[in-house]
C-alpha cells in the first residue's frame, strides 16, 4: 500500500482539514451551549479531538470533538452536580474506563453491526443535519447546534409557525449565493481541480463580505450579530488564562461523578464505534481501522479534554463525513482542522465572529444531502426487503428518537430478519493459520451472513502483501451484502495497491440472486510449495 508522509500530506489534507474546521467550529460551539457549559469547553474539546486524537488514532477519515449524542447527558450532570468543574472529574473518569476497554479488546463489537443498519444511521444523520440547519439558513438561530432528534418532546408546530414568521431576506441571500458557490465548485472541473482553494472557504469569505456589505449601505438585509459565529475575545493575557478552566478533584469522592463518568464511557464508546465503522465505508480506499486503538485514543483524548476545562467527546459523523467528501487522504487532515481551530480561537477570533450562521449551515445542508441522497434509498429497495427494511426502520427511529436508540431498533429489526432466514442449522469448519501460506484458498459456506463478517474482515486483513488468493463461493447460495461488498473492496482496491492476486469463484451477478439469509463460517486452507 502506498505510503504517504506526513509532510508530504499536507498539500493533499489541508483543504479537506480547512473544510472540517469550518464545519466544526460552529459545532462545538454549539453543543456546548446546548450541554449547558461554557462555550469555549467545545472548541477545546475540538482542539484535543483534532490534535491528540487524531494523531493517536489509525483511522484516517474519521474526526473526533464533542458530539450531540452527549448532550442531554452533559446537561443532565451539570445541572445535578451544580458545578462544571465536578463534572470534568466525571469526563476524566470516562477516559480512563475508555482506555481500559481499549486495553481488553472491547472494540471488536463493531464488528457485528450490519451495513444497512450503519447506512441508515448515515442517511438519518443526514436528514437531521438538513432539518436542523434550515433554521440557521433562514436566520432564525433560536435551537443550538447538535441536537441529534428533531423530536425531544413531541412534534413543536408552534416552534414552526415561529420559524417561518422570523425568516431574514439577509441570511436567505447568504445561504443561497453559499449554496451556489459550493455546487459550482462540485460540478464545475476546472474549480474542482483547486484543492488548495476549496469552495467552503470561498463560500465562507463571500457570506461575510455580503454581510458587510450589507451593513456598510445601511440595508436591513445585514445579519445582526445573533446569527453569527460568536468567540470568546480576550484582551489581555489574564483573559487568556481564564479561557482554561481546571477540574476540581474532590468530585472523585462523589459518587454520582462516577456514575455520570461510567455512562459517558458506555455511550462515547457506543457512539465512537459506531462512526468508525461508518468512516471506514466513507474511506474510497476502505481501509480498516483499530477500533480498540480507538477506544484507547478517545480515552487519552477524553483525559486531556477533562483536564484542560473540555467536553467529553467522541468520534463524529458530521464531521468524518465533511472530511471524506472534502477529499481527505489521511488522519492528518483532522489534525490540521484541530491546529486550525487552536491557532484560530487564539489569534483571530475576531475576524471568525464575522462568519453567518447561513454560510455554515450551507456547507452542513450539502454534507447531509450526501449522506442522505435519494440513490442510497434507491440502491438499498433494489437489494430487497431484507435489507429495505432495516435500513429505511434505522432511518426513521434514529430521526424521531436519537442514534443508540435508532441503531438499537435497526439491529433488532436486522436480526428478526435472520432468525426468520434461519432455516437450515449453521455448520461449523476448521481454519488454519495463514502464516507462511504461499497460496490461500478462502471456501465459503452455504450460506454467510453479517455474523460472519467479523471473522472474514479478520482474515482478509491478516493477508500478506504479494499473496495469491482464491475465494470460493461454488457452494454458496447466500452472502450477506456486507460480506459480498468487504469482498468486492477487498479484490477491487486493496488487492491492487499491494500486489494481491485475487481468484474469485462462484460468486452471482446480482444481490438478488443472494436474497435469503443466514449463517456460516469459512474453510481457509493452505496451497505451499512443493
Amino acid at each position: 500500500m502506498k505510503k504517504t508522509s506526513l509532510i508530504g500530506g499536507i498539500k493533499e489534507n489541508f483543504p479537506s482539514g480547512l473544510v472540517v474546521f469550518l464545519v466544526a467550529l460552529p459545532l462545538c460551539l454549539g453543543i456546548a451551549l446546548a450541554s449547558g457549559a461554557p462555550p469555549l469547553s467545545g472548541v477545546i474539546a475540538g482542539i484535543v479531538g483534532g490534535i491528540v486524537v487524531g494523531f493517536l488514532s489509525n483511522s484516517n477519515i474519521s474526526v473526533s470533538g464533542p458530539a450531540a449524542g452527549l448532550t442531554a447527558i452533559v446537561l443532565t450532570a451539570i445541572t445535578d452536580l451544580g458545578v462544571f468543574e465536578l463534572f470534568l472529574c466525571a469526563g476524566i473518569i470516562a477516559g480512563l474506563i475508555q482506555l481500559i476497554l481499549g486495553f481488553i479488546r472491547a472494540g471488536s463489537i463493531s464488528n457485528y453491526f450490519p451495513n444497512n443498519v450503519i447506512e441508515g444511521m448515515l442517511a438519518a444523520i443526514g436528514i437531521i443535519i438538513i432539518l436542523k440547519q434550515i433554521p440557521h439558513a433562514l436566520g432564525f438561530d433560536k435551537d443550538y447546534e447538535g441536537h441529534e432528534s428533531i423530536f425531544d418532546n413531541g412534534i413543536n408546530f408552534g416552534y414552526f409557525s415561529e420559524l417561518f414568521g422570523a425568516i431574514h431576506s439577509g441570511a436567505i441571500i447568504v445561504t443561497v449565493v453559499s449554496v451556489g458557490i459550493l455546487i459550482a465548485w462540485d460540478r464545475i472541473p476546472a474549480l474542482r481541480r483547486m484543492k488548495m482553494l476549496p469552495g467552503a472557504l470561498v463560500a465562507v469569505v463571500v457570506g461575510i463580505l455580503l454581510n458587510e456589505a450589507f451593513k456598510l449601505s445601511g440595508s436591513s438585509l445585514a445579519i445582526g450579530t445573533e446569527h453569527l459565529v460568536s468567540l470568546p475575545v480576550p484582551k489581555s493575557l489574564d483573559d487568556f488564562k481564564n479561557l482554561i478552566t481546571m477540574p476540581d478533584f474532590a468530585g472523585f469522592t462523589n459518587p454520582k461523578v462516577w456514575i455520570v463518568g461510567a455512562t459517558i464511557a458506555i455511550v462515547a464508546s457506543i457512539e465512537t464505534l459506531l462512526c468508525i465503522e461508518a468512516s471506514d465505508r466513507l474511506d474510497r480506499q476502505r481501509r480498516i481501522t483499530d477500533t480498540n486503538l480507538e477506544l484507547k485514543a478517545q480515552g487519552i483524548g477524553n483525559l486531556i479534554s477533562s483536564f484542560i476545562g473540555g467536553l467529553p467527546m467522541t468520534s463524529v459523523v458530521v464531521r468524518s463525513s465533511a472530511n471524506a467528501n472534502a477529499g481527505a487522504t489521511s488522519k492528518l487532515s483532522a489534525m490540521i482542522h484541530g491546529v486550525l481551530l487552536l491557532v484560530c480561537v487564539l489569534t483571530i477570533p475576531v475576524i471568525l465572529n464575522l462568519i453567518p450562521l447561513a454560510t455554515l449551515a450551507a456547507v452542513l445542508i450539502l454534507v447531509g444531502y450526501k449522506l442522505a441522497k435519494p440513490a442510497t434509498f434507491k440502491h438499498f429497495w433494489q437489494l430487497g426487503k431484507f435489507q429495505f427494511i432495516p435500513f429505511v426502520a434505522t432511518v426513521a427511529a434514529v430521526v424521531a428518537t436519537d442514534l443508540l436508540k435508532g441503531v438499537g431498533i435497526g439491529l433488532a429489526i436486522s436480526v428478526f430478519y435472520i432468525l426468520q432466514g434461519n432455516m437450515k442449522r449453521a455448520y461449523y469448519l476448521s481454519r488454519e493459520k495463514l502464516d507462511d501460506a504461499d497460496g490461500i484458498n478462502i471456501k465459503l459456506a452455504e450460506e454467510v451472513s453479517f455474523l460472519n463478517k467479523a471473522a472474514i474482515k479478520k482474515t482478509l486483513k491478516n493477508i500478506k502483501s504479494n499473496s495469491s488468493v482464491i475465494i470460493d463461493a461454488r457452494g454458496t447460495s447466500y452472502i450477506a451484502t456486507d460480506v459480498l461488498e468487504m469482498i468486492q473492496d477487498f479484490a477491487n482496491i486493496r488487492a491492487k495497491e499491494e500486489d494481491i492476486t485475487v481468484e474469485l469463484l462462484g460468486f452471482k451477478t446480482s444481490y438478488k440472486d443472494y436474497e435469503k439469509d443466514e449463517n456460516s463460517h469459512i474453510l481457509i486452507t493452505h496451497k505451499r510449495a512443493m
